[in-house]
């Protein structure tokens, strides 16, 4: 992401178009989109390529960028799970490494980041039921590791907005969700998590129309990404328009949602409920 957030300034800089860079490289102007985006193995070719297009001639900067080029193809930990990941969803998790904030709404499910490990182990049942036990505990394995995102020295903060439903859906059973509904109360305790809640009695909102996320990255020059997961892959837009109706109605629902400071009380209000049940 830092490689290509540099190559995306120094293109701006010169006037050239991404169409320009492409034909540069024997590329298109889709491939130097993904590069700027850090979608895409870097070549060092195309790097050194683009450098002497945008004029850069100082022999340590050159050195400084192909090493970020090699330090970039250096495949994330999550590589070790390729046999249970797709493409598309290892794309995700490439920018997700890199965000500096993740807003995230859920209608269905909690979010990934934060979902216990029996909760993680149904949800992965509904889309894989037929699979073998053995690849529901490796997707289930995935996941956990996944979450030391959240611990890690600079983690990125999260702020998610979870409609009722969510936490009223009994995945698993209701022991699984009174579990991960605690672990939401312990994980919203941390200092870059934020958590709110929609209910029921708001009626219609800001994004009745689906769950999605919106990445934000540390760079000035790399815009924002939202992402929409559907069932066999998942949509990434980063164009200004896109990126700010979504940011819109992001905004609108944390205001329309309970205020972060109510979270607790309707998290143990939920389960209250469930030991009745």
């Amino acid at each position: 992401m830092q490689l290509g957030a540099r190559l995306r300034s120094l293109r701006q800089a010169k006037g050239i178009t991404r169409d320009q860079a492409g034909w540069a490289i024997r590329g298109s102007e889709s491939k130097i989109s993904r590069m700027e985006l850090g979608r895409v193995a870097f070549k060092e070719r195309d790097v050194t390529d683009l450098l002497r297009l945008y004029g850069i001639e100082d022999e340590s900067e050159h050195a400084r960028l192909l090493a970020l080029a090699r330090e970039a193809n250096t495949p994330g930990w999550w590589h070790a799970y390729g046999d249970v990941l797709t493409t598309w969803f290892q794309n995700y998790l490439d920018l997700e490494q890199a965000a500096e904030l993740i807003r995230t709404y859920e209608i269905q499910f909690v979010p990934g980041l934060l979902q216990t490990d029996a909760y993680a182990r149904a949800v992965i049942m509904l889309g894989h039921g037929s699979k073998a036990q053995a690849e529901i505990a490796r997707r289930a394995e995935f996941r956990m590791a996944r979450k030391q995102l959240l611990t890690r020295p600079d983690p990125p903060r999260v702020w998610a907005v979870l409609d009722e439903a969510v936490l009223r859906r009994p995945i698993g059973g209701v022991a699984v969700l009174r579990e991960q509904v605690e672990y939401l109360l312990e994980v919203s305790k941390l200092r870059n998590v934020r958590l709110q809640v929609m209910p029921f009695a708001s009626g219609g909102h800001a994004a009745a129309g689906g769950a999605f996320s919106i990445l934000r990255f540390g760079h000035s020059d790399v815009p924002d990404v939202v992402y929409i997961e559907h069932l066999t892959s998942g949509l990434y837009l980063d164009k200004r328009e896109d990126v700010d109706q979504y940011a819109e109605a992001m905004g609108r629902l944390s205001i329309e949602a309970e205020p972060p400071q109510r979270t607790p009380e309707i998290l143990r209000q939920v389960l209250a409920d469930l030991t009745d049940e």
